[in-house]
């Protein structure tokens, strides 16, 4: 049997529910698969996601809100790697996710490719996205 390896995104200010959401409306051929939410009995915020699984254009990912707060938050050392097909969904995607976000690189030709751009969306999450 194969490992399966999914990327796991740890919320720390009870929005993941907020940002699965968000990403999911953004990306054809995606749905929540599974979500299990903090009870009244804890330990996290009642009604927050313990876990989620859930999948971005078929390819799963895991969140959770974390009741533990932790002294990091995302990083863009680690980003969501996004090939687009056409223009158009580069730009929507690019003007979506740095809406209330970081631009970290706006969508240019780098030399490496013919058009790419790099955000941080609202929630801290960062995503490269690149025009095959």
């Amino acid at each position: 049997m194969e490992n399966q390896i999914t990327t796991f995104l740890t919320f720390q200010e009870n929005n993941a529910e907020q940002a699965m959401n968000f990403y999911i409306g953004l990306f054809d051929n995606s749905k929540i698969i599974d979500l299990h939410r903090y009870s009244s009995s804890g330990p996290g915020k009642e009604g927050t996601i313990m876990v989620a699984k859930f999948e971005l254009n078929g390819k799963q990912f895991i969140c959770s809100d974390s009741f533990v707060k932790h002294a990091w938050t995302f990083s863009p050392a680690i980003s969501m790697y996004v090939e687009c097909k056409t223009q158009e969904e580069l730009e929507r995607l690019f003007n979506n996710l740095s809406e209330n976000g970081e631009v970290y690189m706006p969508l240019d030709n780098y030399g490496f490719s013919q058009k790419f751009g790099w955000v941080g969306d609202k929630f801290g999450v960062t995503w490269q996205l690149n025009l095959q």
